[in-house]
């Protein structure tokens, strides 16, 4: 690790990535100073934990002056480096990281990287079941990252021994010069399109988990999804793949063989596990596993290690998490599907009619393909927040005799739950899967997908 004593640190943002760095830096003799553009009064126990440190606290904006002093500013994932102090800093020549950079840059253990437009989390949790699994009794399996916490919190206690998993989003990857000794790409469909200009800077962030990869570590790509096969050009050191049916010849690969996952090397094929055995709802959970297989066989864990932590993982809070029956009707929290691509992928997880939660802040992403499925497979549809005026207009108006049958409207996710409520008959499914971010109403999916479970646990 750098020596960062008596170093000049502006951190950019005081959310958990922040405030985990902050802790961080402090303990390595670091002068730091916080910034965020939220007003002073949203800081205050924040500011009254730390009152003994010698930390400089700076809100309510970004002044140019506070790089007046600064040699290393780090950004937090939430902050777009299209910031004008961003860009100021770039200009000065300071050197701009995050919390996930300086992580890698120090960590001595193994380390397993995964990455993708949808499905990193729940692949990330059965990844580290299966990494838990198979350690060594001397071992400790770290998760973390963009799931959980941040691991820079915990990098004095991290062992060269021991095993980390870590979920690393498009944002921390933007900025990465150092990438996992094995790292998965599960897919790439567009999303936050309302951060990275276009689409290919978007790819080019998600890219840099293997840039910097070297003939002796191993990449992990979606043999069926052009846009990360697009970047199999990178792979310096062992490419594995996954996918329901599919896998390149003269390449190892995870896939379906019947009802049962496999492992297909040129040589030899592996028995996973029959599919019936995964716990997970939903075809794109059956892909999270193959991913977590040819993950787990990349990092050479024995089999049964794969196949007890997948076993192991029986639901995730706000992914397809099962919430309550009420009237003959069954509710469930979706609330990190983000985007609409991951919306479609809970729709295709229910063969009972549907009524679907839908709204929260737009991330300029097309709609057109959910659309499309809503019209073939959804009863109804609530829209609610910011984005219900744009998802209206995108679903037209209501056919007789078409899906969805009706499409209400809430300012509030309290009155979508309501108004599902409404319409709700025995035998209906009911899911929030918003296919947007939660910014407009609620602090991230989290407190937005905990609102809607205490909504509907509150339906009379």
């Amino acid at each position: 690790m750098r020596s960062w004593q008596s170093k000049n640190v502006l951190i950019l943002g005081a959310a958990r990535q922040g405030i985990a760095t902050m802790r961080c830096l402090l303990k390595k003799g670091a002068n730091v100073t916080v910034n965020d553009q939220k007003p002073a009064f949203d800081f205050q126990q924040l500011k009254q934990e730390f009152a003994n440190q010698t930390v400089q606290w700076e809100f309510n904006g970004h002044p140019l002056s506070l790089l007046d002093k600064t040699e290393f500013v780090i950004v937090s994932g939430g902050v777009s480096l299209e910031l004008p102090i961003i860009q100021e800093a770039y200009k000065r020549g300071i050197t701009i990281t995050n919390d996930s950079q300086i992580f890698m840059e120090a960590v001595k253990a193994r380390v397993i990287g995964i990455t993708g437009s949808a499905g990193k989390t729940t692949t990330t949790v059965l990844v580290g079941e299966i990494a838990k699994a198979a350690a060594h009794p001397d071992q400790k399996v770290w998760v973390g990252g963009n799931i959980g916490y941040p691991l820079i919190d915990h990098l004095d206690e991290i062992k060269a021994n021991d095993l980390v998993v870590t979920e690393l989003s498009s944002f921390q990857l933007e900025l990465m010069n150092n990438s996992p000794q094995i790292a998965a790409v599960l897919n790439i469909t567009p999303n936050h399109l309302d951060r990275h200009i276009n689409m290919q800077a978007y790819i080019q962030a998600k890219s840099q988990i293997l840039c910097h990869q070297s003939a002796s570590d191993s990449a992990i790509l979606n043999c069926e999804d052009k846009n990360t096969m697009g970047l199999i050009e990178l792979v310096k050191g062992r490419l594995i793949t996954f996918g329901l049916t599919k896998s390149i010849d003269g390449f190892t690969g995870a896939l379906l063989k019947g009802e049962n996952l496999v492992i297909q090397s040129p040589k030899n094929q592996i028995e996973i596990m029959p599919c019936s055995e995964i716990q997970l709802k939903g075809e794109h959970n059956l892909v999270n596993a193959l991913a977590a297989s040819a993950i787990g066989f990349a990092a050479e864990f024995p089999v049964h290690a794969i196949r007890d932590g997948i076993r192991q993982v029986k639901g995730i809070p706000h992914r397809l998490e099962f919430v309550r029956e009420w009237r003959g009707t069954f509710w469930y929290n979706d609330s990190i599907a983000t985007a609409p691509e991951r919306t479609m992928a809970a729709i295709r997880s229910f063969d009972q009619p549907l009524i679907l939660l839908l709204g929260g802040r737009d991330k300029k992403l097309p709609w057109d393909d959910l659309v499309n499925l809503i019209h073939q497979r959804v009863k109804n549809v609530v829209l609610f927040g910011e984005s219900a005026e744009l998802i209206s207009r995108a679903l037209g108006k209501v056919r007789s005799g078409q899906f969805p049958l009706n499409i209400g409207r809430c300012d509030t996710l309290e009155g979508a739950v309501k108004n599902a409520a409404e319409y709700a008959e025995k035998g209906d499914v009911i899911v929030l899967s918003p296919g947007c971010t939660s910014f407009d109403e609620f602090r991230d999916f989290e407190e937005r997908g905990q609102h809607f479970i205490e909504s509907v646990k509150a339906l009379p």
